[in-house]
């Protein structure tokens, strides 16, 4: 109880001084809409309203997210333009003009949504003539604030519990997941010094699309795509003369046993594979199997059917 009780008492003290604060805030707003609010005022309602804001949050209570930032939206847009008109007088809007954008812009930044933001800014004046410098600001104010913070308002409470909604995938199934539950041990391998007919043997037994290359000392010293071997059949006496470790590319991407599926997706997106040599350990070359997209793709499935009918 000391917390809420502490904060109310701060609150209190803050809406004896600053009563424009108190709520949402809505007298305020149109003051500065109507061009009938002081400046400096304006200015310092903004570092008030997010003291008082954060206050109330910190110690427990609701301080909102819309009004907020309408409010905070409406003194910055005001201040700026009132500080734009004494020094352009002749070329610029009034201050209102300036808070109603500033609202806008405030808002499309913090919930990411501009669209929502010129929609609402417009039905509360139905002017056109405010529209394109509305939709300037609210796209740049999104623009900014996705690159200094990925997640809007409503959506950085989950990335804290690393509940992520973004991704196209239900990425807090695939965290669960890890590889060594869908990794296969039956892995298709060459010689490093296999011969072109004896890789394309391995290929035709295995049926796989990569096979993986490993040196005298069983270690994995790279991998064989099928579209490799087809760059050279053309070449003659190509049986005799080019070698596995001719063919294979060195720069392998692996994952462990320990890795989540979300890990090994990504990978596989990024570089434009379906398949993944599982090795023992970072940094380490002892192969142990591999890990195909399809198969993945299946244990996602189930996982996802598994949780709808626990819900059900």
């Amino acid at each position: 109880y000391i917390k809420p009780a502490l904060g109310g008492l701060i609150l209190g003290l803050i809406l004896i001084r600053w009563p424009q604060v108190f709520g949402v805030g809505y007298g305020a707003i149109n003051l500065s809409l109507t061009n009938k609010i002081y400046p400096l005022l304006m200015l310092s309602l903004i570092g008030i309203k997010i003291l008082a804001t954060s206050i109330t949050i910190g110690s427990g209570g609701s301080g909102g997210i819309f009004a907020p930032s309408l409010f905070i939206g409406a003194m910055t847009g005001g201040f700026f333009g009132w500080c734009v008109g004494a020094l352009f007088p002749e070329l610029t809007a009034s201050p209102g003009a300036y808070a109603l954008v500033g609202m806008g812009a405030l808002v499309a930044g913090t919930t990411h949504a501009p669209i929502t933001a010129i929609l609402i800014i417009f039905e509360l004046t139905n002017d056109y003539k405010i529209i394109l410098p509305l939709m300037m600001s609210c796209i740049i104010s999104t623009l900014l604030a996705s690159y200094l913070k990925k997640g809007s308002i409503y959506t950085i409470k989950l990335m804290r519990r690393n509940l992520d909604i973004t991704g196209g995938f239900d990425q807090n199934i695939l965290r669960t997941l890890l590889v060594r539950e869908f990794m296969s041990r039956d892995t298709a391998i060459v010689s490093e010094n296999a011969t072109v007919a004896e890789i394309i043997e391995v290929f035709r037994i295995k049926d796989a699309s990569y096979l993986h290359v490993i040196d005298a000392n069983n270690q994995l010293a790279g991998i064989i795509s099928f579209r490799d071997i087809r760059r050279i059949l053309g070449q003659e006496e190509s049986n005799y003369h080019i070698f596995a470790r001719d063919i294979a590319t060195t720069d392998v991407i692996t994952v462990t046993p320990a890795d989540n599926i979300q890990v090994a997706l990504q990978l596989m997106s990024s570089k434009g594979i379906s398949q993944l040599p599982v090795v023992k350990e970072k940094n380490s070359r002892d192969l142990i199997g591999d890990l195909r997209e399809k198969d993945l793709l299946a244990a996602y499935d189930k996982a996802v059917l598994r949780r709808e009918i626990e819900i059900t």
